[in-house]
């Protein structure tokens, strides 16, 4: 099932489940006890915004072999983790801003896992018991920002740098999906899911040691090889395979 966000006209955003080029509106705890209505709302007549609202957004670096790499980095022994703000949420079709303290703004391709229930020291076996379901994200980052900095807040952490949706996908398989990233239509990144050097599994109980997760959460596993700059004007798109595509213009 694919879940939504959605707005209509002037109204706050719903929750909602899509159903080809139909969405219905769910009533209850998407997270919990809910009710589905009939998807009859064409898809066309809605604005979809970012599909859930993340308390925290957890972000994994250096965990596709090659990415690290090419950036001159050794990959981490173990899970190397970062955090976004919920303020720097952006959903499908809204504006990638390019800061004025920046450089060199980045694209990051990343399969994003969108957790269902509270959890706390969860074991990599038990780790699917938690997870809602899937998202593609794209993790916007100032690399000239990131390579001065100790800390990565700044370069991760602006305004309208954290694109995820369109879409949770409640079904998706992520152990072996390809990961792609285009701008302006020319292919930048590839890779498939099974690279990562932590798979899914692993990286949300690492996390869950920490902290605990809450429903919404969202955990981005990683950005495959391939990174490179946006400039005003491109169109950014992030697609997983078997789930749907991710578009951003920058400016």
């Amino acid at each position: 099932m694919k879940i939504v966000r959605y707005r209509s006209g002037s109204e706050d955003p719903k929750y909602g489940w899509l159903l080809e080029d139909k969405v219905g509106e769910v009533q209850g705890d998407v997270f919990g006890e809910y009710r589905r209505r009939e998807a009859k709302i064409p898809l066309a007549d809605v604005t979809l915004t970012a599909p859930c609202e993340p308390s925290k957004i957890v972000c994994v670096g250096r965990n596709y072999v090659d990415h690290a790499r090419e950036l001159g980095n050794d990959v981490p022994q173990v899970p190397l983790i970062f955090m976004k703000p919920p303020s720097s949420i952006i959903a499908n079709g809204e504006t990638i801003v390019l800061p004025p303290q920046s450089k060199q703004v980045e694209h990051e391709a990343e399969l994003v896992a969108v957790i269902g229930t509270r959890g706390r020291d969860i074991t990599p076996e038990d780790a699917r018991k938690f997870i809602f379901g899937y998202t593609a994200g794209n993790d916007i980052t100032a690399r000239d920002l990131q390579r001065t900095d100790e800390q990565w807040t700044r370069a991760k952490g602006f305004d309208t740098f954290c694109s995820f949706g369109p879409w949770i996908d409640t079904e998706f398989d992520p152990s072996d999906a390809v990961v792609t990233c285009r701008v302006n239509g020319q292919m930048r990144q590839m890779a498939s899911t099974r690279d990562m050097v932590f798979n899914v599994g692993t990286l949300i109980a690492y996390v869950s040691s920490i902290m605990t997760l809450m429903p919404g959460d969202l955990l981005f596993t990683g950005t495959p090889a391939g990174v490179g700059e946006l400039k005003s004007g491109d169109v950014v798109e992030v697609e997983i395979e078997g789930m749907g595509k991710l578009s951003n213009p920058v400016r």
